[in-house]
This record gives C-alpha cells, structure tokens and sequence, in this order.
C-alpha cells in the first residue's frame, strides 16, 4: 500500500509536541479511516451493532452511551467533541460533550434513523461535513496515546520496550516520520484504544495499542507485518476471553481485512 502524501509534521519531541496534520492530509486519513470503519457509506455514520449496548459514530465509529449506560469500553464521542469546541467547530444547538446518546435503545434509534427526525438529521449532518476535523482528533489522541501507555507501565525495562517499539513503527532510520507507521499506530489506537483502561480487557487480557507493541515478533524483519501479526493475535486472544452472548467470532473476519491494510 502506498501512501501520496507527505506528512509535515512538528515534532520537537515525542512527548511535548503534537502531531498536525494539513488539511490535505487529514481528509486523506479521514478517507482511509473510514474506509476500514464504514466502507465509507453513509448508512454506518451512526450506527449501532447488534450485541452492542451502545452506539458508534463518525469516521472512527466513536462509542457514545445512553443515559445511564456504563460500560467496559472507553466513551470517545465526548472526548471528540470536546476537542471540536475546543478549535471552534459548531456544534448543533443540543450536542454537547456532556450530552447522552439521544436514543436509549436500539430499537428506539432504529425508528429515528428510518423516520430521519430532525436530531438525527442534524447529528447526521454534522458528523458528515466535520471529517477532516475527526481525522484532527484521532491525530491528537495518538499524541497522547505513549505517555499514557507508558505511565500505566510501572517495569522499568517494559517501559523503555514499549516505547523503543512505538519509535520504530513512526520513525524510518534516519529519523523522519514513517508515514504508514503512522497511519498504522492512528488507525489502531482508534480502532481498539490505547490498551491502558484495565475495563477494557476479557480476564485480565487487554487489546489495545500497548498489548500489540508488546507482543510484536521483533524476528519478523518487516515491522509492519509484525505488528499485523500481534495485531490479529490480540484480537484473536480477545475473541477467545469474549463473553460468549457477544458473539465476537463474527467479527474477526473484517477486523483481519482492516489489519492486512497495516502490511499489504
């Protein structure tokens, strides 16, 4: 896979600085991004899985609950609107970051979606024209994403492991930024997280980001094949440790199709 643009990105230090990107590029991730998410038709914007208790939107599919829901996973449709007001983006009049999924149950949404009342039609509307500024978001939580791993980690020699594998992924030897790298470490922190929330994990087991650089294969020449590989092994472990009623298996088919974009 072969990436046209050229990623100018300020970097002073992997902790301090974080990561632009132009509006070229982030309409090109947004593309690329919700190509793995949605296929890219419209109809996945909002949507709302079966044996799932909460909705997904956006580019990224960001998890937004009802009220009153909690779950194991991490609520990010919040954190993306909060980095939106934050650059000035308008909101519709009744979306805030504080705001509950407007739908209480599957069933309730479906009806809305299919009658494409006003609330769904402004959220629709909203989430459509605002792509490039998602993509923003899913940069900005990727600058974050190495220090959180990395305070979540309290063995020294671990630390100093994940942090050399993260560097390899977004850096080429001689120290520009890998621009697949970077696609690869954006695309999965948004697809399965960071990996630090331990209520993100089947029987003690977690997913994310820091599990798959932790479980890379440094034998495997190619670091974008190796990461693939820990990648699929993670989720395989995942949908092993799933509570059976969640049906996972059916998942890993596209979940693979997503993770083969990483090498091929």
């Amino acid at each position: 896979m072969r990436f046209i643009f050229s990623l100018l990105l300020l970097f002073t230090t992997l902790f301090a600085t974080e990561i632009k990107l132009t509006k070229t590029q982030a309409n090109f991730i947004a593309k690329k991004v919700w190509q793995n998410e949605g296929a890219g038709k419209d109809k996945y914007l909002i949507w709302w899985n079966e044996g799932e208790d909460f909705a997904s939107l956006g580019i990224g599919h960001a998890i937004w609950f009802p009220k009153g829901h909690t779950e194991r996973f991490r609520e990010v449709f919040p954190m993306m609107l909060t980095f939106m007001q934050n650059k000035g983006v308008e909101l519709p009049s009744w979306l805030t970051p504080e705001s509950d999924f407007p739908w209480q149950t599957k069933e309730v949404f479906n009806k809305a979606k299919s009658s494409n009342t006003k609330k769904y039609k402004e959220l629709f509307t909203f989430l459509k024209k605002t792509f490039s500024t998602q993509a923003e978001f899913m940069a900005n939580r990727l600058s974050k994403a190495l220090p959180q791993i990395l305070e979540s980690i309290d063995d020294k020699q671990k630390k100093e492991l994940i942090k050399t594998r993260f560097n390899h992924m977004l850096y080429k030897e001689d120290g520009s930024i890998d621009e697949r790298g970077l696609y690869i470490l954006l695309d999965y922190t948004n697809f399965k997280g960071e990996g630090t929330l331990k209520s993100e994990r089947y029987n003690g087991q977690g997913w994310g980001l820091l599990q798959v650089l932790e479980h890379m294969d440094t034998r495997v020449t190619n670091k974008y094949k190796s990461f693939m590989n820990a990648a699929k092994a993670m989720l395989s472990r995942r949908i092993k440790n799933s509570p059976p009623a969640r049906g996972e298996e059916r998942w890993r088919k596209g979940w693979n199709v997503r993770l083969d974009t990483y090498w091929k």
